[in-house]
């Protein structure tokens, strides 16, 4: 039987409050804040109002592991212990920002202590656990298939004491946001290497270089995903310091498998927790709407959608804490299975969750007048986000045969 420690299950008791006491009553406030702003990624009040009960609460920085305890005012959590958290979190998109634990900025947080320098922490690891400044990783580009991370072409030159960087980036995260300052970016710095993956470096680059050009925001499902945003950029002649470099020269894939693996469950994480909101939602509104002379809820198709989703929402969470259990025994790396067996299953089952419960909600499941539509996109966009489906099942079938019928 899993077990959560006592300092997850005094934080799961102080969030489920502070979320029914500050975060759900302020669901409105923050789309009135998010209409009313002069840009759709400008800062909105209510975030910081938040952050700042959130800091004086103790939730903050809450994903920081035990090995990077020094970077927090905890302990540092495990991933099985972090995973119930995320999930509460889950249950407003826009929350973990609140607690400063949402993504890109997590994952990128986590490369600055693993394979940061002194200086690189000091100038932007400080502020993003501050919560006062913003962060993007640039990987994904529109011209080549990015989910093979050995294609990506952006050039990363050396020239005298600069990096100069060309090339174009799309799908990334936090970049329209007013606060992002800074960008990881990854890129070819040695295309000729024999060794595919010794071929990418990546390198720091602030937001505002010249050079460094912001083509447009990006829209899934039509969501833009204000106020953080996704964007396309353009890098024409980006000149950096040398010292920028993350780790060192042709270290950037190895980076990028660092980052991935925790980033990859956190969605799951986060996911859950949208996925029971919505079964939740569905089941007051099957209780209070009627047709046909009975409640919703009588109706043996509506009980059998509300059986299998709950079912679901239990699986998910299973594998999700069986996966971060061996996270957490054996790394990242050590659980690739069980990480790609998460992702490649928990978006999915999410989706259709959610799309079960639209369905419930009639048509105004549909529109923003419900946290429904908004939570499906994002199930549905992280089937791509960190690797498309296919790539991690192709990789885990590969895995598993050989597991069996190996030498």
């Amino acid at each position: 039987m899993f077990a959560f420690s006592d300092q997850s299950m005094a934080y799961q008791a102080q969030l489920e409050t502070f979320m029914e006491e500050h975060v759900l009553p302020n669901e409105h406030t923050y789309a009135e804040q998010l209409a009313a702003a002069d840009s759709r990624f400008d800062y909105l009040p209510i975030m910081d109002d938040l952050k700042a009960k959130a800091k004086a609460a103790g939730l903050w920085n809450l994903f920081v592991p035990p090995s990077h305890a020094e970077f927090c005012d905890h302990d540092g959590l495990s991933n099985f212990d972090y995973a119930p958290l995320a999930e509460i979190m889950g249950r407003v998109l826009w929350s973990p920002e609140v607690f400063n634990c949402n993504a890109p900025d997590t994952g990128n947080m986590e490369v600055f202590m693993k394979y940061g320098t002194p200086a690189q922490q000091e100038q932007w690891l400080t502020p993003l656990l501050n919560g006062e400044i913003r962060s993007s990783y640039a990987m994904t580009e529109p011209q080549v298939a990015s989910s093979d991370a050995t294609n990506i072409e952006l050039s990363i030159r050396q020239e005298g004491d600069e990096w100069v960087l060309n090339g174009r980036k799309w799908f990334i995260t936090g970049a329209m946001y007013e606060r992002c300052k800074i960008f990881i970016v990854m890129g070819k710095s040695d295309p000729d290497n024999p060794n595919r993956h010794k071929q990418q470096s990546q390198v720091l680059v602030p937001k505002g270089t010249p050079g460094l050009d912001i083509i447009r925001p990006l829209t899934t499902l039509g969501y833009d995903d204000a106020p953080i945003g996704h964007a396309e950029l353009v890098f024409n002649d980006v000149r950096v310091p040398l010292e920028n470099v993350l780790l060192g020269k042709a270290r950037g894939f190895e980076i990028a498998q660092g980052r991935l693996g925790p980033g990859r469950i956190h969605h799951c994480m986060r996911l859950i927790g949208a996925a029971q909101r919505a079964l939740e939602l569905a089941c007051h509104r099957v209780t209070n709407r009627s047709t046909f002379g009975r409640s919703l809820g009588q109706h043996q198709s509506v009980r059998e959608d509300i059986a299998r989703s709950f079912s679901e929402i239990e699986m998910m969470r299973l594998l999700v804490l069986k996966t971060c259990s061996k996270m957490d025994e054996v790394g990242a790396k050590g659980a690739m299975d069980l990480i790609a067996a998460s992702k490649t299953s928990v978006p999915l089952m999410a989706q259709n969750i959610i799309d079960r419960c639209m369905q419930m909600h009639g048509a105004g499941g549909l529109t923003e007048d419900y946290c429904m539509a908004e939570a499906f996109n994002y199930a549905r966009w992280c089937r791509q986000a960190d690797g498309p489906d296919q790539v991690h099942q192709m990789a885990l079938g590969k895995l598993v045969i050989n597991r069996y019928c190996g030498d």
